[in-house]
């Protein structure tokens, strides 16, 4: 594990906020159950108009403004972010403030930190958002202190020496993994609603992740203008990009050593428009702040980070996840059988389309330049060219399919109707007329017994075509009705 030039100077932080995101798959048709569930424990509703909220959840000293939040984004984008109504082909949003008095003990290190909020989004395709907000309440924290907290507290399940090394302690209570704290005490009552599906067939996971036992983090770090640490170097930055924080000793580490790549990494990932007093940096895994501002523009970056740009993770993460998930739906189909899942993957596909991912999102150009660098990170833009390739396929494979259907169904029909103009159901029907005398039938010819046969087979194809095509369109529209309510 690369150490750091010990010339090279630790540069302190006066703030360091971090929102932690899990995403999480709902059990099909539980979301009111969850509703219900999240407004016993606390939480609120979120709605744009109720402006107490503004400074509710985020800290002192820090407001978001929902009037701007609401114009930063185009009307069909808001629209599904922040719904006026209870719509569930939106992002609901359920919130509490915690403001609990927490430590994390490390192996090197104990930091005190607040639990500042909690968040829970309900979102179409039975897909949730839980967000942790927090502030470490250190003064002149160390960054890489400040890395190796969101590096720790970010992983759910203990998966390394460092992370077996680390306890959470609230109050009286002491929490082995980060997984306890969060499921035990923050959102207890999240746990059952969430999809098990995901981990069929693991070994050691105990909860259902997308990726890995790692939530995202959201983090603004707010260095000391007051040390002349030569800015907000590159290394610097990768290190906020990857977490790098300390080793098992307790010093300084970077997981890269070649400047060569740290260069051309941080050109690829950061977004520098505001440099060289503030620089963005994305991944996968995190979406950071970095600035030396002076604290009153430093508080308007803060806000910035906890609405707008919150929201427009959430949107590039939620992109993400549902492309996967479409993804994995059409690799799991069986082609001959499933047709009735091929239908249900057409309409999801179309609707995801119609109505959740468009090329403009944001009105405001930093908000939108940075809109699209997270959606480059996260190749949403190559996943939904995949989907929309597979959607051509399935409409291909379905117009077969059904055209098919209609030559085997006008095939039946065509026998039957040449059969019985040969032969004529007239041979027969005067004995079927009234009360059936059946001892007639046993002088039948054998042209007159294929006659019945043809006649009865007839009656009970017709009888038995109409019944599956009831049934079908009964599914049908029992399907659509719950698609509709999604």
């Amino acid at each position: 594990m690369p150490e750091l030039n010990p010339a090279d100077a630790e540069p302190t932080l006066h703030t360091a906020l971090l929102q932690f995101i899990f995403p999480f798959s709902l059990k099909e048709g539980e979301d009111m159950n969850l509703i219900r569930q999240l407004t016993q424990d606390g939480f609120t509703r979120f709605f744009l108009s109720n402006k107490e909220l503004e400074d509710a959840y985020y800290g002192e000293g820090y407001c978001v403004s929902h009037e701007k939040m609401e114009r930063s984004y185009l009307p069909f984008a808001a629209h599904v972010l922040f719904p006026r109504e209870k719509d569930r082909d939106s992002f609901r949003r359920f919130s509490r403030a915690n403001n609990l008095s927490c430590r994390l003990d490390m192996p090197a290190q104990s930091v005190h930190f607040q639990v500042l909020s909690t968040d829970v989004f309900i979102c179409p395709f039975e897909l949730g958002f839980l967000t942790i907000r927090i502030r470490i309440e250190e003064e002149m924290l160390p960054f890489s202190v400040a890395l190796e907290f969101a590096d720790r507290f970010r992983t759910l399940e203990d998966v390394s020496y460092q992370d077996k090394q680390t306890t959470i302690h609230c109050h009286d209570r002491t929490f082995e993994q980060v997984e306890d704290f969060v499921f035990r005490h923050l959102a207890r009552g999240l746990e059952p609603f969430l999809d098990p599906s995901e981990i069929n067939g693991a070994y050691f996971e105990t909860l259902p992740f997308f990726v890995d036992e790692r939530m995202l983090v959201q983090a603004f770090y707010g260095f000391d203008r007051r040390e002349d640490t030569g800015g907000i170097s590159e290394a610097l930055r990768y290190r906020a990009s990857q977490l790098d924080g300390l080793t098992p000793e307790g010093k300084p580490h970077i997981s890269a050593s070649d400047p060569g790549y740290i260069e051309d990494y941080c050109r690829e990932h950061s977004y520098s428009r505001w440099g060289p007093e503030t620089y963005y940096m994305t991944n996968e895994q995190t979406f950071c702040c970095l600035s030396r501002a002076e604290p009153g523009l430093a508080t308007q970056l803060v806000n910035q980070m906890y609405g707008e740009y919150y929201y427009g993770l959430l949107l590039s993460i939620f992109h993400k996840i549902v492309l996967l998930k479409l993804a994995n739906m059409h690799s799991r189909l069986r082609i001959n059988h499933d047709y009735d899942e091929i239908e249900k993957l057409i309409f999801l596909i179309n609707k995801f389309s119609a109505k959740f991912y468009f090329l403009e999102l944001i009105s405001q150009s930093q908000g939108r330049e940075i809109f699209f660098q997270l959606r480059k990170v996260y190749g949403n833009d190559a996943l939904f060219e995949e989907v929309k390739m597979t959607l051509n396929d399935l409409f291909q494979y379905q117009d077969k399919f059904q055209a098919k259907r209609r030559d085997t169904l006008l095939m039946i029909l065509t026998v039957f109707t040449v059969v019985s103009g040969i032969y004529g159901m007239n041979q027969v029907i005067e004995d079927l007329k009234g009360k059936i005398e059946w001892s007639k039938m046993l002088e039948y010819s054998p042209f007159e017994y294929l006659a019945l046969f043809v006649a009865l087979t007839g009656i009970a194809v017709s009888i038995g075509l109409s019944l599956k095509q009831l049934w079908s369109g009964i599914r049908s529209r029992r399907r659509k009705r719950y698609q509709g309510h999604d």
